[in-house]
């Protein structure tokens, strides 16, 4: 067993508040933000707003939350979105978008898992009653299941430029947007203004204990409302809570740098490893995505091992691995673990 505290790579919701943060929590103004009078929410969905170039945000419990509100506001039962099958809003919501919405999902694949025009071209349903209506296209960046890859932004222009010219809305899972942001250059509302709405996570890398937002116009914000009371997701004094989102916007933006950089430690120990390789090639951001060779065990095995030697990562398939650098993983520790990565072999 490992005589250091283990290292989690497991995921960036795993953060954990800075002392800034919690004295900033503790500091905040608050109010009853279902009747609107949370000074805190409202700072926090204005920054929001102006961020990403939009007229209005929303803030809500949850990354899922803001998502499904996003598609809600779109489309109606009978109604078709179109997205990778490898989407967040697919795969790991629990099915919402048809036990909520009544919406139908069509997965289109594209490279890396990601959608673009070539996909995209020809797959409007017909105008026509036997069919359902195309509404929305939905798409994610950073692509979590895509390897953390940036979304392309030509690619997300080209998408655009067709939906709107079709009459489509476009909503984006912007869970790790700002980890696009630092690793591409392109600012939040350049990437916003492909968009209707977008959702945005504070307590991934941002490290925020809690929360999300989505962000659009005015009408769609307010159509967001009434959703968000549906589901539960009305807060009151959620002041407490926006603080910590605000301290991340204000803090933890620029040092995403650092998890990136950190993630590139870890991909070259799992290229030096005759027991690993990378699954979806080069690493643009803070994950790291792994297969796992068959002569060595199973995913879940390798993840016993590496427990046992103080690295936690998650198994995400039978012979794939994520690893997740974030801000509470220092660069010692990276070392530390990308050297016990480095070794791991075939059984011999």
């Amino acid at each position: 067993m490992s005589s250091h505290p283990p290292i989690d790579l497991r995921s960036d919701t795993l953060t954990l508040p800075t002392t800034g943060m919690r004295t900033a929590m503790a500091n905040a103004l608050v109010g009853d933000d279902v009747y609107g009078e949370d000074p805190t929410v409202k700072d926090l969905e204005t920054r929001t707003a102006k961020l990403l170039g939009k007229e209005a945000a929303l803030f809500v419990p949850s990354g899922t939350m803001a998502n499904q509100i996003g598609i809600g506001v779109h489309a109606r039962p009978g109604d078709e979105l179109i997205c990778a099958p490898t989407s967040h809003v697919y795969v790991w919501e629990g099915g919402a978008i048809a036990r909520l919405w009544g919406v139908t999902t069509r997965t289109l694949d594209g490279p890396e898992g990601r959608l673009c025009l070539k996909v995209l071209e020809g797959k409007i349903r017909p105008n026509d009653g036997h069919y359902v209506q195309t509404r929305l296209v939905c798409l994610e960046n950073t692509h979590n299941r895509g390897g953390g890859k940036v979304h392309p932004i030509a690619d997300v222009s080209e998408i655009s430029g067709w939906a709107r010219s079709n009459g489509l809305a476009m909503h984006l899972d912007g869970a790790r947007l700002m980890n696009a942001v630092v690793a591409s250059g392109v600012s939040a509302a350049e990437w916003a203004s492909h968009f209707d709405t977008v959702s945005i996570c504070f307590s991934k890398g941002l490290g925020a204990p809690v929360g999300s937002a989505l962000a659009g116009s005015s009408e769609a914000i307010g159509r967001a409302h009434r959703l968000r009371k549906f589901l539960g997701g009305g807060m009151r004094q959620a002041g407490i809570l926006a603080a910590g989102a605000i301290y991340a916007l204000d803090h933890h933006v620029d040092r995403l740098a650092e998890d990136h950089a950190n993630a590139q430690i870890l991909a070259k120990a799992i290229e030096a490893s005759p027991g690993l390789k990378l699954e979806s090639g080069p690493v643009e951001t803070n994950l790291v995505w792994i297969e796992v060779d068959p002569k060595v065990g199973t995913a879940a095995e390798v993840v016993i091992s590496l427990k046992a030697r103080g690295v936690l990562v998650s198994a995400l398939g039978p012979q794939v691995l994520r690893a997740c650098t974030h801000l509470n993983v220092s660069r010692a520790q990276i070392e530390r673990a990308a050297e016990i990565l480095s070794k791991v072999a075939p059984r011999g």
